[in-house]
């Protein structure tokens, strides 16, 4: 049986440093640069005194935590958030599990706001989602601006800046009496499965013209964004150093349903949905049967010719904090997404996730990952893919684990965040000396 033990862990820890310092001279991938006070986003510019945010996002209470999360929660440290949940970009059918969804969703907008910490309000403004059907849009406006305003008062912010993290509820841009619009377009929303991308492509342009500041996370989609207003910056994702690290870490223990598996653990944490190439992970399952496949998420498809596999283990979704310990169990990680619009033009989360844990990585190609070269197995096709984790399992070494955790280490949410702030004051002091 193949484990890392103790001894390997500490190498990489003490090679992790040496990284890190030779990485204080690269740049291009925002790497390089130490913590400093201008970095920490509770140092937020003064011009920003007195304002709140309403940030309009995925579901908080997702157990799939994406940039979305990631970023409002830094930005309460430093003002006030109603963060908006905001669900109903799928097509619906016409089905009782969706009007049953529907009815439940509207229920809980009628709730008052739910205080989540000193800063942070959290309420549900969904959408009626069948917009094509005449006065829909209209009752969705209505309700949409009446139900934050509520939410607003009872929060108790007077001033602030509406941020939108998906375009569906940005017909509110502009309606709400805020003194800044945001657009932090953090995916290509109209290619996601199940959408009615004609209507969520045209909400995306006009959420794109109407703010007053954009933000793009994939590069793929920089150019499209500039074009329709000029006011665009790219903004990679972040990382949570600290969490993902401890999977590199002696004292960190492997998460118990991943004990009792035969190694080597070809491993992958995420949502299991329709962008993930299931044919492509069963065939490397079927051509290595001494490896053990660990998937760790949520699965929104179907998985079954997968679980019928004796060497692939499907171990559903798994609370955040515990997956440096799903991952401690890794000996590769792998990016296996199907070569479709949506991940063209993605910018995977867990790419930097998996950096930070140390564990090499294999993934298919994009943009964004191509970034990353230096770091990660970069493969074409099936044959490609298997022979990069071939060579993933065969060269790791402890040098090559403190690279990888050194290539993420100052792409940290906070400072992120923090370059964020500093852009936002930037337009609102443009848009107020307008």
């Amino acid at each position: 049986m193949h484990a890392r033990g103790v001894d390997e862990s500490a190498h990489v820890l003490s090679a992790i440093c040496a990284a890190r310092a030779r990485d204080d001279a690269r740049a291009g991938l925002g790497v390089g640069r130490s913590m400093t006070h201008q970095d920490d986003p509770a140092a937020h510019p003064a011009e920003l005194a007195g304002l709140g945010i309403v940030y309009f996002g995925n579901d908080w209470r997702s157990e799939n935590r994406t940039s979305s999360h990631h970023i409002a929660s830094r930005l309460a440290s430093t003002m006030p958030v109603l963060y908006v949940s905001s669900p109903g970009m799928r097509k619906p059918q016409a089905s009782a599990s969706d009007l049953g969804r529907m009815i439940r969703k509207l229920r809980a907008a009628l709730k008052p706001p739910e205080r989540m910490g000193d800063r942070l309000w959290v309420c549900t403004v969904p959408q009626i989602p069948f917009r094509r059907i005449p006065g829909v849009d209209a009752i969705n406006r209505w309700f949409g601006v009446w139900s934050v305003r509520r939410a607003l008062r009872v929060a108790g912010l007077t001033r602030w800046i509406s941020w939108f993290v998906v375009p569906h509820p940005g017909f509110m841009a502009g309606r709400l009496g805020e003194e800044l619009c945001v657009y932090y377009c953090i995916d290509d929303y109209a290619a996601h499965p199940g959408v009615d991308s004609e209507l969520i492509a045209e909400r995306d342009a006009q959420l794109t013209r109407r703010a007053d500041l954009v933000f793009v996370a994939p590069p793929a989609l920089l150019d499209a964004k500039r074009a329709l207003n000029p006011n665009t910056l790219f903004s990679p994702h972040g990382v949570d150093v600290d969490l993902f690290g401890q999977a590199a870490d002696p004292a960190t223990a492997i998460a118990a349903g991943a004990r009792d598996l035969a190694h080597p653990v070809i491993g992958y944490f995420g949502s299991l949905h329709e962008w993930i190439d299931f044919e492509l992970i069963e065939w490397l399952a079927r051509a290595r049967p001494a490896w053990t496949f660990l998937l760790v998420g949520h699965a929104a498809a179907d998985v079954s010719r997968l679980a019928a596999l004796p060497n692939v283990r499907l171990v559903g979704a798994q609370p955040y904090a515990t997956l440096p310990h799903w991952a401690k169990a890794f000996d590769a990680a792998i990016i296996p997404y199907r070569l479709n619009r949506q991940v063209q033009n993605a910018n995977p989360l867990k790419l930097r996730e998996y950096l930070a844990t140390g564990k090499p990585v294999v993934s298919v190609r994009n943009a964004e990952i191509e970034k990353f070269a230096r770091w990660v197995h970069i493969a074409d096709d099936r044959e490609g893919f298997l022979r990069g984790l071939d060579q993933a399992l065969r060269d790791d070494t402890p040098e090559a684990q403190a690279e990888r955790i050194g290539a993420v280490a100052n792409q940290t949410w906070d400072q992120r965040v923090t370059e964020i702030l500093h852009a936002t004051t930037e337009a609102l002091m443009q848009r107020r000396r307008r």
